[in-house]
């Protein structure tokens, strides 16, 4: 058969359901090899939103997503998508087109080393060079890009090359099983844990993969752990469960880490360091730590493992739980986190009520929404601002619930990645919040969500200005340098898409318009202005606190 051809049964025997991408004249092959397939292209208007939407797609799915793209421009636009799934470990497989192999040699319109562009924000990058190597190494981009920790493989496919005839076949994807927890490691780890005295969880986006949620509650409830968890790590314990201490991840203190200053222990469970470093929460290297993940911990002077159980996460907590069932349970009583708890809780409430208007308050706003939103029901939040007060006040009940990217942070993703996640979940709502910086990136892709009729609400946040950046340098210099703008009217915009839209101007109306938005049966977006003096007012706040434990 045609290369192409055998290339697009490959990623059917893969059980792939999506590509998302653009055409191009050297993906031509592939693309007309797709037209009796079972596997669904999502044509898109910029790749950079084709990689969100793969990105997203892998986290939900735990399968790899697939983006594609043409040489030279359409495979760099790319890049910033890809480097984002991979470093939040989101599987992914990216494919692109390549000139003519007999151009290779020499200066050639378009082409650029595409494999050495990517070859540093995946984990694995090669060109085909001939058709019978197809199946291998579509069969090795999905092994690598699944395997924990999961992340980006890129397979480049030239023109020439796909369009070979080959009698090459398939290889049928073969179920793998994750290495099974130390035995030794894990009457250490026992041990350490029973002679500590104010230990608590670190719980990162690593627990947010199959079954491991569900060991970690049982874990937490059994040993009477409070489990405190980073941005990516949300929703792995339900926030209404004691055991929940939320989320630690801005770089002020929080009560959340009253809980962690006084730990002696700190158990990180599938904790990346690239999402909240180790010196902000262990200055003087004063705790003792037991890592459990899929891979060895990360060398850093402020994370100096005491035990070390690499292996499933889940399984690792499952022999935990195991061996704790032979003592006297809990080990710690939880009340003791009590008080870290309802200061939370308070603050996620002192607001509710909030009646301001032109501008609504951040706290306000996240209140509303998460009283609307259910339990599996999906938030994406955009890089800005309103990342940092997503982390901090919106608590989740499931895992994979909120997603933030807190690896790369990427701006731009949570439009097009909603646009996935909707795929993914059609039963649930899917809302995308964005800064007026972010959303602008890649609003390109608004027409994508409207075109396949797809219901996503888009929550934009107005200031006019790249707002995080401002509060940090406010907090670092005391003044901030050229961070305005001027929005278009989002709402006409919207309407020009011929999605529904719709402007907030009082807090009291938010609501109401974001239920409106979910039932309008199309692609929604709706727009306020944010009150972003809150900022200064959360920062100042956080600085004084007094820790009651």
């Amino acid at each position: 058969m045609k290369a192409s051809d055998l290339f697009v049964k490959c990623l059917e025997t893969e059980g792939v359901e999506y590509i998302f991408g653009l055409p191009g004249e050297e993906n031509a092959d592939l693309l007309m090899s797709l037209r009796g397939s079972s596997i669904r292209f999502i044509l898109c208007r910029h790749e950079q939103a084709a990689a969100f939407m793969a990105d997203v797609y892998g986290r939900l799915t735990g399968k790899a997503g697939v983006c594609l793209g043409t040489l030279g421009p359409g495979a760099a636009n790319l890049v910033t998508g890809v480097a984002n799934g991979n470093m939040d470990r989101s599987p992914m497989v990216v494919i692109t087109g390549q000139a003519d192999t007999k151009l290779r040699h020499k200066e050639s319109h378009q082409s650029m080393d595409v494999v050495g562009m990517f070859t540093p924000i995946t984990k694995w990058a090669a060109s085909v060079v001939r058709p019978e190597s197809i199946p291998e190494m579509v069969r090795k981009a999905f092994k690598l890009a699944e395997m924990e920790k999961p992340g980006a493989c890129l397979i480049e496919l030239p023109e020439d090359i796909a369009a070979m005839e080959t009698s090459a076949r398939p290889i049928p994807r073969e179920r793998l099983r994750r290495a099974g927890p130390d035995y030794k490691a894990i009457a250490a780890a026992l041990e350490l844990i029973k002679s500590a005295r104010h230990p608590v969880v670190l719980a990162g986006n690593g627990c947010v993969r199959k079954r491991a949620g569900r060991q970690l509650t049982e874990f937490a409830r059994k040993a009477g752990l409070g489990v405190i968890n980073t941005f990516m790590g949300k929703g792995v314990i339900p926030r209404s469960d004691p055991h929940c201490l939320f989320t630690m991840g801005l770089q002020s203190r929080d009560h959340v880490s009253c809980a962690m200053e006084r730990a002696d222990l700190v158990i990180a469970i599938g904790y990346d360091l690239v999402e909240y470093h180790p010196h902000l929460w262990n200055q003087g290297n004063a705790k003792r730590i037991i890592h459990i993940d899929f891979l060895p911990a990360e060398v850093d002077d402020n994370y100096r493992v005491d035990v070390e159980i690499v292996c499933d996460i889940a399984g690792a907590l499952w022999e935990l739980n195991q061996r704790l069932e032979h003592e006297r349970l809990p080990l710690f009583d939880v009340s003791e986190h009590e008080v870290v708890r309802d200061r939370m809780l308070a603050d996620f409430a002192e607001h509710k009520d909030d009646d301001s208007e032109p501008l609504i308050k951040p706290q306000k706003a996240l209140w509303d929404v998460r009283e609307m939103m259910g339990p599996s029901d999906i938030l994406l939040s955009d890089v800005g601002a309103h990342k940092m007060w997503i982390g901090r006040y919106y608590p989740c009940d499931e895992s994979n619930t909120c997603l933030i990217s807190n690896g790369f942070c990427s701006m731009g993703f949570a439009l097009p990645g909603a646009i996935a996640a909707k795929m993914v979940h059609p039963d649930r709502r899917v809302l995308a919040v964005c800064g007026d910086a972010g959303v602008m990136m890649n609003m390109q892709d608004f027409e994508t969500a409207v075109r396949y009729g797809i219901n996503i609400v888009c929550l934009i946040w107005e200031d006019r200005d790249y707002g995080l950046v401002s509060w940090k340098q406010d907090n670092e210099f005391g003044e901030h340098f050229d961070m305005s703008f001027q929005n278009p009217d989002f709402v006409k915009l919207a309407e020009a898409f011929g999605a529904w839209g719709c402007r907030v101007r009082r807090s009291r109306d938010l609501r109401a318009a974001l239920e409106v938005a979910f039932a309008c049966g199309k692609p929604a977006l709706v727009t306020m202005d944010v009150d972003y003096s809150e900022n200064a007012k959360l920062t100042e706040r956080l600085g004084q606190i007094v820790c009651p434990i």
